[in-house]
């Protein structure tokens, strides 16, 4: 039970910094969807915490975004 709740806590946290990297860059969640081939909803459920990204996708958003994945960790 508490492996889930560090688990979820870290992956909100992950949007949050989603969220404020990109609007610091000027960047709307369809701009980084259209970079990545995705749809504008799997930008929004990242940033919402509702959805669990693997590294590769943390290492491509940083691309789109024009930043190191450390950023965004």
């Amino acid at each position: 039970m508490q492996v889930d709740k560090i688990m979820k806590k870290e992956i909100t946290n992950f949007g949050k910094r989603l969220r404020e990297t990109r609007l610091k860059k000027k960047l709307s969640q369809g701009d980084i969807a259209e970079k990545l081939g995705v749809h504008r909803s799997y930008i929004s459920g990242l940033e919402r915490g509702k959805r669990n990204p693997s590294l590769l996708t943390i290492n491509k958003m940083a691309k789109a975004i024009g930043v190191e994945p450390k950023e965004l960790l």
